[in-house]
């Protein structure tokens, strides 16, 4: 029993006893406590003791802190850090939002394996997690030690990246998935938080849901008789009751019985273990996912084009991409959900499954027995690390592909193990081994990243993903914000089926990609998704059709429409501690042409953090819809002030100066942006017609010629060649380059 609990224990007793308990059937649950849970649960109650949801946030003292405060120093980007005690408290001194040295109170801890962040407090009820973090690891292990979360870069205090910034800030960050009931409570006027929790750490009702209608029942309380079905439980997991797992004689496959027909438990999970953001402030266990939080898809930068993990993404993103997943395998399959440990230790977790004989077998992975390449985890979910030491599985449990790092570049099992070996190494190895090329479940890599490089065949590629059925709904949402670019007549069709898609994701990901469309098209196929069952959808179609003037609107239609606006306007104000927050609130107004709204909205992301160069940008673009160039100028000069090295400001700022018929000026600033991001095919483009336009047409040509070996099938690039070579007279080249577009066009 943890010190919360043994003083709350007795406490409600006492108030069970005396019939305290105010709910009724009809009233809603509330949060009674996981110590009211262990009268009657001792046995999962002793398992989640010292598990890392019990330990997930805790109060600074000399049990909980790990790390070493007797006087240790760690130095960092030229400041030297102390951590020591003073009156019994934790302090570090270290650089504040000033940059300066200032001494600070440890209030809380944070994690526990394998490291161990701390929490200082600030004014307006802020709470900062230092970027300095213990690793708790042994020493023999390389642990015992402080080091910094980024050692590579030297981040210092005007960096969005320092622990006093936005990005470290606990209450709007972190704070939602360390602890239970917890509620953000942001004042957006005064610009302070009251955060608060039912339980400092991730406890029983965090994914058990409020408990008091539970106790009714377990007591015998009057009502407990309405609910007999459910117990009073928030979410009943019964998902894996009387389920039976076996070979099928004819496939040799294992197979579900009897086949799942809900995700509750995937999406009780998922409210935490996903890279998502919140769309609403009442979430709770039972209620639906994607009603409560809107999820990352397999974009660029977040996955690499296969789906594998590249970025911290968590595991639901992976989990949904699994043959596992399709099958029916939940979370607590492989995992028991209280202590968190795997349910049998190594391969043997598999094997509840997949027949040893045939997968724990050197005829199978080609490895010694006791070797890392004979566990299965090692070759189906390899490790990507985070925060430095922090290794995380890839959920999506997939055959390895060397053969897609030798075409596309995407990482692969066998060389993270083989280092010392390449890609065309291991894709031989691996043909020798099985015969031939592996293939799996997930077979997306191919069109995901056809579309990611604007290849000639990306649209084919994509469509042909978005319409198979045994494509995960997730990539086939990832494969439908990517047709976006290549919308034509031909395939606006499977923008509209999409947009009537079974899934949920799917139909957002179509409201996206439908949102270039011309205005009464958009209307036309998007104003439906008013009305979807789910919440995600709504007010991403809210978003798209902001473009509609509510003038043109009427009766039911108008109604519907402000409905959904409204909610979308939540869903971001609920952020509203956060600049993307105020940075998707400015955009909405803006194309409202509420510019006065839009623009206090763009200036709060600033203030929030003021490297957040979007906000910037936009902010001018709106001074620019106003005829009010001075005022973009201006913006646009403290936005490459704050950030020297950012391309996008650069490109906006030449084209503002084209607009000013500054055109030397332009050229200088559009160049920088085409050298600052080389992987930027438009910023290139714009550059060279830019110098064309200005009579140096020899300098276009030449950088245009450098872009189409970077981007050889950009259409854009070669029309400019071929034009600009025939205007020079190059008839042979300009022939030349046109071949190279026709084939394109094939």
């Amino acid at each position: 029993m943890n010190i919360l609990q043994s003083v709350l224990l007795p406490l409600l007793l006492l108030f069970n006893a005396m019939g305290s308990f105010a709910d009724t059937p009809t009233s809603a649950a509330t949060y009674a406590g996981s110590a009211s849970c262990t009268q009657c649960h001792a046995q999962q109650a002793d398992l989640w003791q010292g598990s890392h949801h019990d330990l997930a946030m805790q109060h600074a003292d000399d049990k909980t802190v790990l790390g070493d405060f007797s006087g240790a120093t760690f130095s960092y980007a030229g400041i030297t850090s102390k951590f020591y005690k003073k009156d019994k408290k934790f302090m570090v001194r270290t650089d504040g939002p000033d940059g300066k040295l200032h001494d600070y109170s440890i209030r809380y801890t944070f994690g526990v394996t394998p490291l161990q962040q701390y929490l200082v407090e600030f004014d307006g009820g802020r709470l900062q997690a230092l970027s300095i973090a213990w690793d708790t690891r042994p020493k023999t292990a390389g642990g015992q030690r402080w080091f910094h979360l980024y050692p590579d870069e030297k981040i210092d205090f005007r960096d969005e990246l320092h622990w006093t910034r936005t990005n470290f800030n606990w209450n709007g960050m972190c704070a939602e998935c360390h602890s239970t009931n917890l509620k953000k409570n942001y004042d957006d006027q005064k610009e302070t938080f009251d955060t608060r929790w039912s339980e400092i750490d991730v406890a029983c009702e965090a994914c058990h849901g409020p408990a008091s209608k539970h106790l009714i029942w377990a007591k015998k309380q009057p009502g407990a008789e309405n609910f007999k079905d459910d117990k009073g439980l928030a979410v009943v997991f019964d998902e894996r009751r009387g389920v039976h797992w076996q070979v099928n004689a004819q496939s040799g496959k294992v197979e579900r019985s009897p086949l799942a027909t809900t995700h509750k438990e995937i999406d009780v999970c998922a409210q935490c273990h996903s890279r998502r953001s919140a769309i609403s402030a009442d979430y709770s266990p039972g209620k639906y996912y994607l009603d409560h939080y809107k999820p990352r898809l397999l974009d660029a930068g977040m996955y690499h084009a296969d789906g594998q993990i590249e970025q911290e993404v968590y595991v639901y993103g992976s989990f949904l991409q699994s043959r596992m997943q399709h099958q029916g395998v939940t979370c607590s399959d492989c995992h028991e959900p209280h202590s968190l440990k795997l349910r049998q230790p190594g391969n043997a977790v598999c094997l509840q499954c997949h027949a040893a004989d045939k997968f724990d077998n050197k005829k199978h992975h080609f490895h010694p027995a006791d070797s890392s390449g004979a566990l299965c985890a090692e070759c189906h979910m390899p490790a990507t690390t985070y925060m430095v030491i922090d290794p995380r599985h890839d959920h999506s449990i997939r055959i390895p592909r060397p053969d897609l790092s030798l075409s596309l570049g995407t990482p692969n099992a066998c060389n993270q193990c083989h280092q010392d070996k390449d890609a065309a190494w291991a894709a031989a190895r691996v043909k020798q081994w099985y015969k031939e090329k592996p293939v799996g479940f997930q077979q997306y890599a191919e069109a995901l990243d056809a579309g990611r490089q604007g290849k000639a065949d990306a649209a084919r590629l994509l469509i042909s993903q978005i319409e198979n059925s045994n494509t995960p709904d997730i990539a086939r949402a990832s494969a439908v914000t990517g047709l976006s670019p290549y919308l034509d007549q031909a395939n606006i069709e499977v923008l509209k089926r999409g947009l009537q898609d079974e899934s949920a994701l799917v139909r957002s990901a179509s409201i996206t990609a439908a949102e270039g469309l011309p205005p009464d098209i958009l209307i036309q196929i998007a104003f439906p998704l008013l009305d979807d069952p789910v919440r995600s959808v709504r007010i991403e179609a809210a978003r798209v059709l902001a473009m509609v003037p509510a003038a043109q609107l009427s009766g039911e239609l108008l109604t519907r429409y402000n409905r959904a606006t409204e909610e979308y306007l939540d869903s971001q104000r609920i952020n509203a501690d956060r600049p993307e927050a105020q940075f998707n609130l400015g955009n909405f107004y803006a194309v409202k042409t509420q510019y006065a709204k839009a623009e206090r909205a763009y200036q709060q992301a600033i203030k929030l953090e003021q490297s957040f160069v979007p906000a910037y940008i936009n902010l001018a673009d709106m001074y620019r819809a106003q005829q009010d160039d001075i005022a973009a100028e201006k913006i646009l000069r403290q936005a490459i002030e704050i950030a020297p090295d950012n391309a996008d400001v650069h490109y906006v700022f030449g084209l503002l100066l084209i607009r000013q018929k500054q055109n030397e000026k332009a050229i200088a600033m559009l160049q920088r942006a085409a050298e600052l991001d080389l992987a930027n095919a438009r910023y290139t483009y714009v550059y060279a017609v830019a110098l064309n336009s200005t009579g140096n047409s020899v300098r276009a040509i030449d950088v245009l010629q450098q872009a189409q070996n970077r981007f050889p099938q950009n259409r854009d690039i070669l029309e400019a060649l071929v034009a600009f070579h025939r205007d020079a007279g190059n008839e042979f080249a300009s022939q030349m380059f046109m071949k190279k577009l026709e084939k394109l066009n094939q």
